[in-house]
């Protein structure tokens, strides 16, 4: 790696860290502090720190097996800070704080276990062998922490106490929903790839026949349950955390997550006559039911 590319890798990871920073300072003004600093900026050092002292040994080791499992543990130790340093919860603090932990521990031990299982994550092939290019995945998954849970530690930093009202308890149920469309989703893909008939194949039933993503889109849908449960109990810059479900979809719509699977199957199986029809009639998030009138070419006709 030249030099040139090692300094743009620094100034773009010192630049995630900044707009890490400006979020904590808008999240956090009206809110609780500890020592004469707010605790959701607290909250956002922890998150880098924990990231880049993981970072040290990943990159010696050129490994990226604990990327995800550091995540998870990034979110549950940013809210145990959260709720220690904020006192006695109100209810919708407590309820919040209980759906971050409870994704965190199913998301992060799902993707661990698959990457320990398949032995690689493939978006880490070419990174993990360029220490600075490596620092700024990192560094960005702070911020992912920071940006996805802002509304979340919003509400359990902030200093509003609401009775939790229609919003509120909308905002769960649109939470439940997410979330069980995103455990539903990872476990029928994971139970189709263990079958050894599917070898070589791509999953196409189940929620994978309404959405080719109906992961991606439960996790979109969870996290805008808790910004619309924030959404009663913000003032000021706090509404600035609103971005939280909107940072989520673009990341997974346009960043890392749909382009880079779709690049991937296009490669595997694109020409073929079964995908290509899947891929016509089958949104590319938002589920709908299958088209029944679409026949299936790898079936043969009668």
């Amino acid at each position: 790696m030249t030099s040139s590319s090692s300094v743009r890798d620094l100034l773009t990871a010192l630049f995630i860290t900044f707009v890490g920073g400006c979020l904590a300072l808008a999240g956090g003004s009206g809110g609780l502090d500890c020592g004469g600093v707010s605790i959701f900026l607290w909250c956002a050092a922890l998150a880098f720190a924990l990231n880049w002292i993981v970072y040290v040994p990943s990159a010696f080791a050129r490994t990226e097996h604990y990327f995800d499992l550091t995540g998870g543990l990034t979110y549950l130790s940013v809210t145990a800070l959260a709720v220690t340093c904020s006192g006695p919860l109100h209810l919708r603090s407590m309820i919040v704080a209980t759906m971050v932990c409870v994704w965190a521990v199913r998301l992060a031990g799902f993707l661990f276990l698959r990457v320990k299982h398949v032995g690689k994550d493939v978006r880490f092939d070419i990174v993990k062998t360029k220490p600075s290019t490596f620092l700024v995945w990192w560094t960005l998954q702070a911020l992912w922490v920071l940006m996805t849970m802002a509304a979340a530690l919003a509400i359990i930093t902030g200093n509003q106490s609401v009775p939790m009202g229609w919003i509120g308890w909308t905002g769960v149920v649109v939470w439940m929903i997410g979330f069980a469309i995103e455990v539903v989703a990872d476990a029928q893909k994971s139970a189709f790839k263990r079958d050894p008939k599917n070898q070589g194949s791509f999953i196409r039933t189940g929620l994978w026949s309404w959405s080719r993503h109906p992961n991606y889109f439960g996790e979109i849908v969870l996290w805008c349950g808790i910004a619309l449960m924030a959404i009663p109990v913000l003032v000021g810059w706090q509404f600035v955390t609103l971005i939280s479900p909107l940072f989520v979809a673009f990341l997974l719509i346009k960043m890392s997550g749909v382009p880079l699977l779709e690049q991937k199957a296009d490669e595997r199986w694109g020409g073929q006559d079964a995908y290509e029809s899947y891929k016509a009639s089958t949104p590319v998030l938002v589920p709908r039911p299958p088209r029944t009138n679409t026949p299936d070419p790898s079936k043969p006709s009668s």
